[in-house]
């Protein structure tokens, strides 16, 4: 029911719309100074970023552990690459870190060795070990084939000859005096012949006609013979393993001949004393396995018969594999590096952040692997310099965090095999420990670094430095500057040359996103996306310059591509099926104003929000809040409304009313406090009886004194409401309440400052709940002393509402206690 009207309404002064000049943002490219880009000289620079930079010089620059960066704030999908751009110009006068290698370790085969080379040595050592390789195994077999060495070996051969027939004489000798001859087995051995006294063989029946005592000391004394031949033998095997020594001493003395000179000449290349002791190590190596280079191993394979797949011991596999312990492992190579590198590491996975220690299947199903098949990670190839990685990227990999911040901590870096999902351990490679020193810098969202900070001790120590990359800035400092990255990213991106009026439309655009007419935005992903747009509708033309209208084009066309919940929503308002009054007035009815997205495409809708206002104790009731529909923002709006209410009404009676506030039509959930203002002239329209115009929507929050406060989002509510009208018909009188802080922020499509301009919509600036209340109801605010204004018949409506519930609730209880007398006892 709405409140009588007590005293004749006193009516407020004619409302002023704004001017469409202070309504409209138009930059007049006549100020800009050029007709076209390719005048402007090009300075690419992160503008508007001093905070941020000085943050990352910082880090860049103390060579101490934990100056680690989480950079937030950045935007776009390249925001990576581009800090990384950024990156390679601080570190660009840096020194180039060396090379990084992996080497056989010939005493423990499972722990190859790693050194760290001035840069290009890496690649240096490796192609000196392969020519050494390459050399070796040409001139060993040439000087094996000497005939000098082949004479020294016939000598030693010769010489172990005549030792050798000496000891067979002395066994024969010896067996003759104990009666035996000694005579080769045909199928291997030796016999022995028991001889009669004039040294001839005995036959067999000779053998048989021996008594049993003359036998017995045959056997004995062929025992004896026994014995003493196998001591000769062994002194035979002895001699044996002699000439096999001598021989390959002979080999290894000669071969060193070959071999040293040419370590020496490698060694003197480098001043490492790690390679210095490596190649010492590697001539060992050689000299103790010039089995190798007798004959060429590939000359072998190539005469081989061809075989349907890879035998591991065919002559093909070993040519493969029998000089990999002299290879040398490349995994950093800075040969051709100019400062210090900078990685952006896009998939940062464990294998590759740290490497990994590759394994292969040979063809009998085994798991196999050497140190030629371990890779670096980017984190040692950017050791010197900084690698840039997302955090979200970082965290969702598993392992990684945790092998992360081990290795910033330790400053070391272990390459391991890594199978998370292997069911059996396997014995593996494990290189020597490598010595980093990588700055990391993770770009990721401010709640991420939130709950890091907060929630992982390690992080705070590990990551000092938070570089926050601003998104607006002053326009006036940064104009210039501005359109000095525009003509950059047409140039670099091979656009066309924009014309100045293309560049207006661009900085008129990107007040628009920062929703500030004084501000720029500072970072380009989108300014960037729609310079490409214009470009694509100014070839479509056929024309050679990006005009003003190009870019219009550009951004009607990202709206028409993403606004067709809009146009469904607006079609809904003109078909009746969503209620919306866009003229007349009603009482406890207004028009109110919300940001919806979809999609990343923001647009307002105009919704219809309702009080009433009862007798009761039970104060505001947010409907939205009762149906689990509103946010905690919007719950706290509408507390405030009570406040307002308390103290501009009820300082000398207690507020006695139940009054409940509704979006209309409204079944996703509610929250901010921007339509508090709204709810507020909803219920002093309720309580008053003095009805609200529909023609107008408003905007705004408000605290408890009545003040007006700016809100997010002005330019897509005001538009909204004008498609909203124009839909279904403009009448001359539309317009939006707003709050009078969001005037500078207005940048509104040219369609909508036309229509202001020529009287069809209007806006309306207000500082207070009491301008509003005029606007709205075209009765004075006043005074609740004043008769005939808005707050006079609130505050009568209020009191007879507290009356009224003294008189019930008296009455109320004068039955109750009639009631209680006369109960029987």
């Amino acid at each position: 029911m709405s409140a009588e009207v007590t005293a004749t309404p006193v009516a407020a002064p004619e409302p002023r719309p704004l001017p469409a000049e202070e309504a409209a943002f138009v930059i007049d490219p006549a100020t800009l100074g050029f007709e076209t880009t390719e005048e402007v000289p090009v300075r690419p620079e992160w503008f508007g970023q001093e905070r941020a930079l000085a943050a990352l010089q910082l880090a860049m620059s103390v060579p101490d552990a934990g100056f680690n960066v989480y950079v937030v704030g950045l935007v776009g999908t390249q925001r990576e690459q581009q800090l990384g751009d950024l990156l390679r110009e601080f570190l660009r006068s840096k020194p180039v870190p060396g090379d990084r290698v992996l080497v056989q370790n010939f005493q423990n085969r499972d722990r190859p060795r790693a050194f760290y080379l001035p840069a290009g040595q890496g690649k240096q050592l490796r192609r000196d070990m392969q020519e050494l390789i390459e050399d070796l195994q040409r001139l060993l077999p040439e000087t094996f084939r000497q005939e000098t060495f082949e004479e020294e070996k016939e000598q030693l051969a010769e010489r172990f000859g005549h030792e050798g027939e000496e000891i067979a004489r002395e066994m024969e000798q010896r067996a003759a005096a104990k009666g035996f001859a000694l005579q080769p087995h045909p199928q291997g051995g030796i016999l022995f012949v028991p001889l009669k006294p004039n040294g001839e063989p005995m036959s067999p029946q000779e053998l048989e006609r021996l008594s049993p005592a003359e036998q017995e000391e045959l056997h004995k004394r062929e025992r004896e013979v026994a014995r003493e031949l196998k001591a000769m033998l062994r002194r035979q095997q002895a001699l044996g393993r002699r000439l096999a020594r001598e021989v390959k001493a002979a080999e290894r003395r000669v071969a060193a001949e070959v071999v040293s000179p040419l370590i020496e000449e490698i060694a003197q290349r480098y001043q490492s004393p790690e390679v210095h002791q490596y190649l010492q190590d590697v001539r060992e190596h050689i000299l103790d396995h010039l089995e190798l280079f007798r004959e060429p191993l590939k000359e072998l394979a190539a005469m081989a018969p061809p075989v349907p797949f890879p035998l591991p011991f065919s002559p093909a596999a070993l040519a493969e594999s029998a000089f990999v312990d002299y290879e040398v492992n490349v995994l950093v190579d800075n040969s051709e590096a100019s400062g210090a590198p900078v990685i952006v590491e896009t998939s940062p996975t464990y294998k590759n952040l740290f490497g990994a220690v590759e394994r292969v299947v040979d063809p009998y199903g085994r798991l196999a692997t050497n140190f030629t098949r371990v890779q670096g990670g980017s984190l040692l190839r950017a050791h010197g310099g900084c690698i840039v990685m997302n955090v979200v990227d970082v965290l969702s990999e598993p392992l990684v965090w945790r092998a992360l911040k081990r290795c910033l901590k330790s400053g070391q870096l272990e390459i391991e095999t890594y199978d998370p999902f292997a069911l059996l351990a396997t014995t593996t490679l494990k290189p020597e420990p490598m010595q980093v020193s990588t700055r990391v810098v993770l770009v990721g969202p401010g709640d991420v670094f939130q709950l890091l900070y907060f929630l992982d001790e390690e992080f705070r120590d590990i990551f000092k430095i938070r570089a926050d990359f601003g998104y607006e800035t002053d326009a006036n400092a940064a104009r210039e500057r501005f359109v000095s990255n525009v003509a950059h990213i047409a140039r670099s991106e091979g656009l066309p040359p924009l014309r100045a009026a293309a560049v207006a439309r661009l900085l008129e655009y990107g007040a628009r996103l920062v929703g500030d007419r004084r501000k720029l935005p500072t970072q380009f992903a989108e300014i960037a996306d729609v310079m490409r747009e214009a470009a694509f509708w100014c070839q479509q033309e056929g024309q050679d310059v990006i005009e003003g209208a190009h870019v219009t084009k550009a951004v009607e066309q990202r709206v028409f591509r993403l606004n067709r919940v809009e146009e469904k929503i607006r079609e809904l308002v003109r078909d009746g099926v969503l209620l919306l009054d866009l003229d007349g007035r009603r009482v406890g009815q207004v028009n109110g104003l919300a940001v919806l997205n979809v999609g990343g495409y923001d647009f307002g809708r105009p919704s219809r929000v309702t009080a009433a206002v009862s007798m009761g104790s039970q104060g505001i009731i947010n409907i939205e809040r009762e149906a689990q529909l509103s946010g905690r923002t919007h719950d706290k709006g509408v507390l405030i409304l009570t406040g307002y209410l308390r103290r501009t009404y009820a300082q000398n009676f207690p507020l006695s009313l139940t009054a409940s506030i509704c979006f209309e039509q409204s079944y996703t959930g509610i929250d901010g406090d921007s339509a508090s203002s709204t709810e507020l002239f909803a219920i002093l329209s309720a309580l008053s009886g003095l009805p609200l115009r529909q023609d107008l929507a408003v905007t705004g929050s408000v605290n408890q004194w009545g003040q007006i406060q700016p809100i997010g989002g002005v330019n897509e509510k005001v538009e909204g409401f004008f498609a909203t009208c124009r839909a279904v018909g403009l009448t001359g009188s539309q317009g939006v309440v707003l709050p009078i802080q969001n005037v500078k922020e207005l940048v509104l499509r040219p369609e909508v400052v036309e229509a202001i301009r020529a009287g069809q919509f209007h806006l309306y600036p207000i500082r207070t709940i009491d301008e509003g209340i005029e606007i709205l109801t075209g009765v004075k605010a006043g005074s609740v002393e004043e008769p005939g204004t808005v707050h006079y018949l609130v505050m009568e409506r209020l009191r007879a509402l507290a009356e009224g519930l003294r008189r019930f609730e008296a009455a109320a209880g004068k039955e109750k206690k009639a009631d209680a007398s006369g109960a029987p006892s």
